[in-house]
């Protein structure tokens, strides 16, 4: 409640400025009208500008006061403004009380404050304003000094310019003039300084803010700086050219349209684009005029002294000549400020190629400089793998794809003012889609790399368990039990044979049965048919131990070459696996185990028996052989054949 109640006064109290600085225009409007001196003379008195920098600076403060209340930006613009339009309104009231007699008292103090009015908005206000502009606090410690000092010695400007004697209206002399005033013109001389130095320093903040400025920031800053650029442009020739129309002035209210748009709606348009194009003309043409004077003035005396031909012409056609070339550089150079390297491609994927080497959030940074963007990102499996800068409302996605594979997608945030992607942009992210592509691609392998590695550690580790567990639990007691009951039996030799005989005949069932818990684990390890038989003969030597009398399984291999202890391993358990299953689950009476070698070693196992039809649901041992295939780089695959059915392992030979 107490919120609301302080905002309602702050926006009565700016509307009550709008209102002062509105009332005091309207005054100036009906006086010109009543002392009829005509539309010129109010021009060339600064009246009609007076009073439309009146009313433009104030209709401006109060947007942002009021939307704003915390900036003193509005405030500011509103204290400026109210300065033109009191002085504005002050000059045709002095001249039509003058015309009807007024008391010459009265004359003098309106004289007075439409003197002392305006300079405070040139001053102090607009100094302070450039200083202050967007955010309406001092960049640093050291830049309220700065504030500090240009509100101190602004009374020295003011006074400068509201001193001198019938400066405003010409036959009235207000209270505080300077009967030698021109004699004080070393004083005068260090308040323009003055004046010179506290604009210089407010562009210089201007210029501060921007390189340490985020987008935003940037994006505010080029709206005023389009509005200055504008208006230099134009009043230029009313302070160089005598009798330039003053009309070249109405070019000022646009700072203050600028900066009310920056800080508001500061996405309105592509600025980029705007300032782009008006830096790009304004240099042009003062290009065209430098070159055009300049060619003029030395053909003029080259060749009147020689032919005497007019040099104007020959001068047109050599600008003409030159424009276009000349025009192209300007652009691709304000082009490459704001908008980075989008109209050289070459350049932009070598610098996104140089930074592939610093990981992916380099690579995204180097896509941002490349094309001024605000923001970049890299999505893979839905989920976001890095990003680069503050994300805007409006995002792009380009997909990456890696062969035939979509490995991702690059997310662009667009430039504020912008609504979708521009040709120039589009193609050259889809151009830089192929390094990022391989950069994502890259990445993916890596943590795939990173997690066979650990899952080879993790089972390395668990073998090891495993086989402790087994020989700590299996073959120690075992050949403890031995090595006790070899000594009882010694110690009986002698005094009962009987149970010495009966306790070696235990000691022998449990060395058998040691070595064939040994045997276990080695075949574990290592199947040694392997070894001995190569793998065909190992994979007869399993068929054979089948328990089925009334099952056939013909073996056929031709001369294999040698190979890798791997692949060798995993043929072997996957036709062992295949064998198994189609014994107990499909009861086959016939299986055929062909093996091939050519260039990869392909095992393939088929019988008979009554699989399922339809697709084979994965089971233990099938998940197993597809498991051992693919850890080596191979496949497998299972499922129904005409007949029967029908396992297919395809291994790599290069494997090691």
């Amino acid at each position: 409640m107490a919120t609301d109640v302080a905002r309602g006064r702050t926006a009565l109290c700016a509307v009550a400025l709008f209102g002062l600085a509105a009332a005091e225009v309207v005054t100036a409007v009906i006086g010109v009208l009543v002392v009829g001196r005509g539309f010129e003379h109010a021009l060339n008195s600064f009246v009609v500008t007076n009073s439309v920098m009146g009313l433009a600076f104030p209709v401006c403060g109060l947007l942002l006061a009021y939307h704003r209340p915390r900036n003193p930006i509005g405030w500011l613009l509103l204290a400026d403004g109210i300065g033109h339009a009191t002085t504005a309104a002050v000059v045709p009231l002095a001249e039509g009380g003058l015309a009807a007699g007024w008391p010459p008292g009265l004359l003098r103090a309106l004289v007075t404050v439409g003197a002392y009015a305006w300079p405070w908005s040139i001053g102090l206000f607009l100094p302070l304003i450039l200083q202050l502009f967007p955010d309406g606090r001092p960049l640093g410690p050291g830049w309220r000094y700065v504030a500090w000092g240009t509100a101190l010695t602004a009374p020295l400007f003011v006074l400068e310019l509201g001193a001198e004697p019938e400066a405003l209206v010409p036959g009235i002399t207000g209270y505080l003039t300077l009967p030698d005033h021109d004699r004080l013109q070393p004083l005068w001389t260090i308040a323009e300084f003055r004046f010179v130095v506290t604009a210089a320093l407010g562009l210089a903040a201007l210029t501060v803010r921007y390189r340490r400025g985020g987008e935003v920031l940037r994006r505010q800053l080029l709206w005023l700086l389009l509005a200055v650029l504008i208006m230099l442009v134009v009043t230029t020739p009313w302070a160089l050219i005598a009798g330039t129309p003053a009309y070249v002035l109405f070019s000022i209210p646009l700072v203050p349209i600028a900066m009310t748009i920056a800080i508001l709606r500061h996405r309105l348009l592509d600025i980029r684009l705007v300032v782009s194009r008006t830096v790009l003309y304004v240099m042009l043409t003062a290009g065209v005029i430098g070159v055009y004077l300049g060619l003029v003035l030395l053909l003029d005396q080259i060749l009147r002294r020689e032919v005497g031909l007019g040099t104007s012409a020959l001068a047109t056609v050599v600008i003409a000549a030159g424009f276009n070339p000349v025009r192209v550089r300007l652009q691709r150079g304000v082009d490459r400020v704001l908008y980075g390297d989008r109209a050289d491609p070459v350049r932009a994927v070598s610098r996104v190629g140089a930074r592939l080497g610093t990981g992916l959030p380099g690579v995204l940074e180097a896509v941002r400089e490349a094309l001024r963007m605000p923001f970049a990102a890299l999505r893979a499996g839905g989920a976001e793998v890095a990003a680069s800068g503050s994300a805007p409302e409006v995002l792009h996605t380009i997909p990456l794809a890696y062969g035939e594979e979509r490995v991702g997608e690059l997310v662009i945030g667009l430039r504020p003012g912008e609504k979708r992607l521009s040709g120039a942009d589009r193609a050259l992210l889809e151009l830089l889609a192929a390094p990022l592509s391989v950069a994502v691609r890259s990445v993916a392998l890596s943590q795939e790399l990173q997690r066979s590695r650990e899952a080879i550690v993790l089972a390395r580790e668990e073998e090891r368990r495993r086989l402790r567990r087994d020989l700590h639990d299996g073959l120690g007691p075992v050949l403890t039990g031995v090595t006790y009951k070899a000594d009882a039996a010694g110690n009986l030799l002698g005094p009962d044979p009987d149970e010495a005989r009966r306790l070696l005949a235990e000691l022998r069932t449990e060395t058998a049965q040691a070595i064939d818990d040994v045997r276990r684990v080695v075949y574990d390890l290592r199947p040694p048919a392997l070894d001995d038989l190569g793998l065909a003969g190992a994979i007869r030597q399993r068929a054979a131990h089948l328990d089925r009398v009334d099952l056939t399984v013909r073996v056929t291999a031709p001369e294999l070459p040698a190979l890798p202890a791997a692949i060798e391993a995993a043929a072997y358990r996957i036709a062992v696996e295949a064998l198994t299953n189609a014994v107990r689950h499909a009861g086959a009476g016939r299986i055929d185990v062909r093996i091939n070698a050519d260039g990869r070693l392909r095992v393939e196992v088929q019988d008979d028996g009554a699989a399922p039809a339809g697709r084979w649901l994965p089971g233990v041992g099938m998940t197993s052989m597809r498991e051992r295939a693919a850890e080596l780089g191979g496949t497998c695959a299972a499922g129904p054949c005409p007949g029967g059915g029908l396992v297919v392992a395809v291994l790599p030979l290069g494997a090691p």
